[in-house]
């Protein structure tokens, strides 16, 4: 489904957004829709490749000293 919006920007900017989208045999909304298309796939691939390093580390600290609250009998130990 598509969806209609308005940008303002600076009127020779858009000038040369359209000539340059005439170059590449395409519209102005395919190409501003493409650009909003690859910063999406940037943003998943951004947080895909943090996934793998966060879930091998989790659980890693279960049944040792670091427990949940070890950080907070620590802050006790040394402020009271």
């Amino acid at each position: 489904m598509a969806g209609k919006i308005t940008l303002y920007s600076d009127e020779k900017l858009i000038e040369e957004a359209k000539r340059y989208a005439k170059e590449q045999g395409t519209s102005l909304s395919k190409l501003t829709t493409e650009f909003f298309a690859q910063l999406a796939r940037k943003r998943r691939a951004m947080k895909k490749a943090d996934t793998p390093v966060t879930d091998a580390l989790e659980g890693v600290l279960k049944g040792t000293e670091a427990d949940e609250g070890a950080y907070g009998r620590y802050l006790e130990e040394k402020y009271l």
